[in-house]
């Protein structure tokens, strides 16, 4: 691959303008050796351009929306060129009769929920660090949030993509054609493959009413197979929270976070204080919904892995994660949404101790026909474990499915399950 993407500067500043050219800024991801150069398209069309130069120099590209998932999966083996959709953030169509809205994949998540709150719509989900990621990034990296419960992940709420191939064509899936690509539903293919199959510029989604009324418990259990089963049977009544998270951490209690919303919410409420007993409960602050964020501070170095593991199993999995912790003298805290899949801190100065349990522990959620994927680590950490863990039989099919829409590996090369 051609480390120089100067070789090409003069081609990208024709196509996007030279003050749309320059040399490249943070944030990078981990462990990358730093590009050359940032370039900024201001649309499709330059976007896909864009992408032919790079492909015919064989220079490899590094897609950008906010940068703040940069460090999940591994580090990309080369990354010459910054493709920035930073100038791609437009709120194209707001079809707030039809609920749908069609976006530009630099918008960021804050500023489409501002345009649609307009019309009293919202898109429903809620992901990380929503006032700096963006929508190509949200759905390169798959973030959903706790609304999955009810609304289910980004997969089930969109209904259209265009993305830009290495080889300058564009394509759409959903909605008005472009051009298809035969055989395959691009919105699902590319929402969480972390840029390496091609560039998202614009998605359409389908939308919901924002809640007139919103209400949040959160529940102390006195252990944590009592809060796993307080959700089980939550998840089997005829209840329909729109976020069921349980939290736990070290030796304290459990805790587990109920919300309700809309006009139904208040007699659901009081349904679910029935079901849940003599247990003790306190009246749950927003911010509640927002403390996944809080999992990548910490006193010391740590570890964050995305897991997903039946729901019945939770109990049993953290309570592995207890013994694990605690033998090595790790703190640990898990925050897990209903569906299953949950966020896992581990720290410690003992960089040795947080690897061994991160191999435990995987080991555990694999048996339990679970995935545990690093999605970060300290500075000096990265690289030294597998990021992805055992991909299983599914990885041939993906292999050809890289070779299929990028056959020059220039998308991110490195990055995905096994190397792809």
């Amino acid at each position: 691959m051609n480390p120089q993407p100067r070789v090409i500067a003069n081609e990208l500043q024709s196509i996007v303008g030279a003050e749309h050219v320059r040399e490249a800024e943070p944030p990078y991801p981990p462990g990358v050796v730093m590009p050359l150069l940032l370039v900024e398209p201001g649309s499709a069309e330059e976007l896909a351009l864009v992408l032919r130069a790079a492909r015919d120099a064989q220079v490899a590209v590094l897609p950008r929306g906010g940068g703040t998932k940069l460090e999940w999966g591994n580090a990309p083996r080369s990354a010459a060129l910054v493709l920035s959709t930073r100038r791609l953030d437009r709120v194209i169509d707001h079809a707030w009769a039809d609920m749908t809205a069609t976006v530009e994949a630099g918008c960021t998540v804050a500023r489409l929920q501002e345009t649609l709150a307009q019309h009293g719509q919202r898109l429903a989900l809620d992901p990380l660090w929503p006032e700096r990621a963006t929508i190509g990034g949200i759905l390169a990296t798959n973030d959903s949030g706790t609304l999955r419960v009810r609304f289910g992940a980004l997969r089930d709420l969109i209904l259209g993509v265009m993305v830009a191939l290495p080889d300058g064509t564009l394509a759409k899936s959903g909605g008005r054609v472009v051009k298809n690509v035969a055989g395959y539903d691009l919105p699902k293919l590319f929402t969480g493959s972390l840029g390496t199959l091609g560039v998202i510029i614009q998605a359409t989604f389908r939308l919901y009413p924002l809640p007139r009324e919103t209400h949040s418990l959160s529940f102390s259990l006195e252990d944590v197979a009592a809060a796993n089963r307080l959700m089980l049977a939550v998840l089997d009544s005829p209840l329909a929270p729109t976020g069921l998270q349980l939290r736990v951490a070290g030796e304290s209690s459990p805790q587990l976070d109920v919300r309700f919303e809309g006009v139904a919410a208040a007699a659901q409420m009081r349904r679910l204080l029935a079901l849940a007993g003599d247990a003790e409960h306190t009246e749950a602050a927003l911010e509640v919904w927002a403390l996944r964020e809080s999992l990548w501070q910490g006193q010391e170095p740590g570890l964050v892995c995305k897991f997903s593991v039946l729901p019945a199993d939770l109990a049993a999995v953290c309570e592995e994660i207890r013994r694990v912790a605690g033998r090595l003298r790790l703190r640990w805290s898990v925050i897990a949404q209903a569906v299953g899949v949950g966020l896992l801190r581990l720290e410690g100065p003992n960089q040795e101790a947080l690897a061994a349990a991160l191999g435990v522990l995987r080991a555990e959620f694999e048996a339990r026909a679970g995935s545990l994927v690093l999605l970060h680590t300290p500075p000096d950490f990265h690289g030294r474990i597998d990021v992805w863990g055992d991909p299983g039989d599914a990885l041939p099919l993906m292999r050809r499915v890289k070779e299929q829409f990028d056959p020059a590996g220039i998308l991110n090369p490195g990055r995905f399950v096994g190397g792809l």
